[in-house]
Formats: C-alpha cells, structure tokens, sequence
C-alpha cells in the first residue's frame, strides 16, 4: 500500500536503529510467538501453540520449498486461476506438474467449479492444492461452506492444502473470512497456513513471514528443508521489531485503514460505472486489489497492456499474468491516497478519449 507504516512500528524500528546493533536475531522469543499467535485469537479467533510457527522471509519462498518438502518430481499440484501468478513458477520450476481449475466467472463474480476440482483430486498424482484466501486478484472472500467443499474433497484423496492467507486481515465490512484451518480439526491437520503482517501493516519490504504448520511430521520435514537445505531461517532484525509492534499496537491503523480502502472502493466503482461503460468493475469482498474486466474494450493483452502503459501512462497489473481467466482484465492497487487513484482513472479516461 502507498500508505504510512502505523506510527508504533516508526516508533519500534527507530529505536531499534538506535540501538547501533544490527548482528543476527533469533525469532523463537515468547514475545515474538506470542505476538503472532496472539494476533490470530484476538483478530481471528483460532487458538494455536507457539511451536506450529515457522518463520520464513516471505509466503513465495514458503511455498516453493513446501512444494519441494511435500511432493515428488512429476506430482501433481492444483492451483485456480486467474490468480496470484508466483504459484505456477513455484510449481513448475520444481519439476512438478500444474493442474489448474479455473474459477468461474459469470455476471460478474467468481465461484469455484468444484466437478473440476473434484476430478482433479482424485488424479493418484495430485498430492498438494495452493488455495488463495482471501483470492489475489479477483478480491472473493469464500464462504466457509464453500471451503468445506473443498477441503473434503481434499481430505478423501489425501491432498494437502497450502492456503496462502496473507490477505486474511483485510477483509471489507459486510463480509467474514474463514481461516481454512478452523473449518474442523481434520482440516487444521491437513493444512498449512502462510501468513504475514506484511500486506495488512505495510510492512512487505521487511521479509518477515509466519508459515503456520499443526502437524508435527509436516513441520518438522519443511523445517529441515528451509533451514537445512536451504538455510533461510534467520529473520532481520528490524523484520522482529515491526512485527511484535505491529501486531501489539497496530490494530486501531488497520481499522482506519480499511474505512479508506473502502472509501476509494466506493469511488472506483462510480467512476467505472459512470465513465468507463465499457469496462466491468468486480466488486471486490477483501484485499485492497481491484479487479477491472477490460474485455468490452475488443484489445487484445498486448493492445491493452500498451494501452494502459503507452498512452494512458498508467502502470497497472495486466490480468494475463495471473493465467487462464485473466485475460482482458487488469488489477488495481487502492491502497494509495485517493488523489492518485483519482488520477490514474482520469488518465484512463482521457486516453480512451483520445483513440
């Protein structure tokens, strides 16, 4: 987000700079275990023992190596798209198989097709599934029954579920995110969370990442690979400062921060509605990410990518990134003052204009 930090993580990390200090940390402190598993009872309520935390520099990393802890060479691995691009690498630069099942998307909102996902599953090869939850970019917040769908049919085809979370505080009013692995004890098992406070605190620059994980044999095999294997277990010593901030202090700057993001999604969606007739606004239920459906333009990727970074100057995410389903879209970043979002869409209008 191009917002500040909240003033206690300023605070922290200054006097952290004043220390003069700056040698190797250690994250296995109660204060820094607490902050976190704190954080998930009060916001989200779910109960977790400080041993399942797993630090990692970040949730792409995470789930790289959980794909090489948790599968074989030439495994199957599901993933939805159009989504959070960085799965597909993190599958097929391992050597493993991408399976996709793409989200349906009809009158402008996005389901599950669950006969795909099903089918899918029960491939004797497919042995992960990466959820995204809150979904990065199509903003959906599933439903816990729709969750429940799907993790049964994992658990009856012993599937595990990596469920990138990371956007699991930034939830819009009038909506409840479900945290996977509080659907049932069968699902906290099976399933491995990545977590950070770095999309909800703004604070992504500081490498500082929770992978939390129940089952001990799970944990114990991606602890050997991320730490033995790959020797990435040290976090920075300003990472452990603005997180025990953070997450003790930055409640009240979250709850301000999403009446903004709110306020600018009522914008968007009244200036898409009123002077873009020909692009689609997908209302969005969570992150701060807006999803725009460019299609009724008739440019194909290249002609609107060019478009929107050639002439109307504006630099967005193109939708064909994100795979299958994405094509024609592109996604937008409100997390910023309202003055620019302004005029990032003003830009838009005037090129169109222009054609």
């Amino acid at each position: 987000m191009d917002f500040q930090c909240p003033q206690p993580v300023i605070d922290a990390l200054k006097k952290r700079v004043d220390a003069e200090i700056y040698g190797y940390c250690w994250h296995k402190t109660p204060t820094y275990l607490d902050a976190v598993s704190n954080w998930m009872k009060r916001r989200h309520g779910w109960e977790i023992d400080n041993e399942w935390i797993v630090f990692s520099p970040g949730i792409v990393p995470a789930i790289y190596m959980l794909v090489q802890t948790l599968t074989n060479v030439g495994e199957k691995v599901i993933v939805q798209p159009p989504v959070y691009y960085p799965f597909f690498s993190a599958v097929e630069n391992n050597g493993r198989i991408l399976l996709t099942n793409q989200l349906h998307y009809e009158n402008k909102r996005y389901t599950f097709n669950f006969e795909d996902f099903e089918e899918k599953a029960k491939d004797p090869l497919t042995k992960m599934f990466i959820l995204c939850s809150p979904h990065n970019p199509v903003g959906r917040v599933w439903t816990e029954k729709e969750l429940r769908k799907l993790g049964d049919i994992c658990l009856e085809n012993d599937v595990i579920i990596i469920s990138d979370e990371i956007h699991h505080d930034l939830i819009l009013s009038g909506y409840k995110h479900t945290l996977f692995s509080t659907i049932s004890d069968d699902f906290e098992r099976s399933t491995i969370m990545c977590t950070a406070p770095s999309k909800t605190f703004n604070i992504a620059g500081l490498k500082t990442s929770n992978i939390i994980i129940p089952d001990e044999k799970m944990r114990e095999s991606f602890i050997n690979v991320i730490s033995n294997r790959n020797s990435v277990m040290s976090p920075n010593a300003f990472g452990i400062v603005a997180l025990i901030a953070a997450y003790n202090e930055g409640e009240e700057w979250l709850d301000q921060a999403l009446k903004y993001i709110e306020t600018n999604f009522k914008f968007l969606k009244e200036f898409v509605n009123e002077k873009l007739i020909n692009i689609d606004f997908v209302d969005p239920e969570g992150t701060y990410l807006a999803w725009l459906d460019c299609n009724r333009l008739s440019m194909d990727d290249e002609e609107l990518s060019n478009f929107m970074l050639k002439k109307a100057k504006v630099a967005l995410d193109d939708g064909k990134i994100f795979g299958p389903g994405g094509e024609g879209f592109e996604r937008i970043n409100v997390g910023c003052p309202q003055s620019i979002l302004k005029e990032c869409m003003n830009r838009i209008v005037n090129a169109l204009n222009e054609k």
